[in-house]
């Protein structure tokens, strides 16, 4: 390993052990980009409308006959941040289960999309919501009437997610 990094350091020059030319490259480039033309967005009034592919807050999906969740908590042991809170009971109907409470604490969510890739029921998606206020630490944490979103308004990101899975 030693000689290996010796032979890389011998075939160097002196202009470049010193870094000179890789400093200038990285100056060029840094001038390069304060003479170009800036770009603001004037946040409130032009609002940003972000594509199939952004990660906005978690939702869970509602169809016409009900929520996809079969609560199989996998969503809940995948995250990293520990915010998902899962608790499922049994139903009559033709899936088994349901959540009975399916909480998100958005203060602790990361926005990483683990929870969405390991949902098998597609039940789970990040939205395009990206103004996220809160008052109160109560208020941060998202229950099933502010995460069930019907899928009319998710079908760009279940189309890219089935698009790139």
């Amino acid at each position: 390993m030693n000689r290996r990094k010796n032979s890389e350091a011998e075939r160097l020059n002196f202009w470049e052990k010193l870094y000179i030319p890789e400093i200038a490259k990285g100056l060029g480039l840094t001038f390069s980009y304060m003479f170009r033309p800036k770009f603001t967005r004037q946040y409130p009034e032009e609002r940003f409308e972000p594509t199939g592919s952004y990660r906005g807050r978690p939702v869970l999906v509602l169809e016409e006959d009900g929520e996809r969740c079969v609560a199989c908590g996998l969503c809940s042991r995948v995250c990293p941040a520990l915010a998902i809170e899962v608790q499922a009971a049994e139903t009559e109907k033709e899936k088994e289960r349901y959540p009975e409470k399916f909480e998100i604490n958005m203060l602790r969510c990361i926005f990483c999309g683990f929870c969405e890739e390991v949902c098998p029921e597609e039940a789970i998606v990040m939205s395009k919501d990206y103004d996220l206020v809160f008052e109160t630490k109560k208020d941060a944490i998202y229950g099933k009437d502010k995460l069930l979103v019907p899928i009319a308004e998710l079908q760009d990101r279940l189309e890219f997610l089935r698009q790139y899975k």
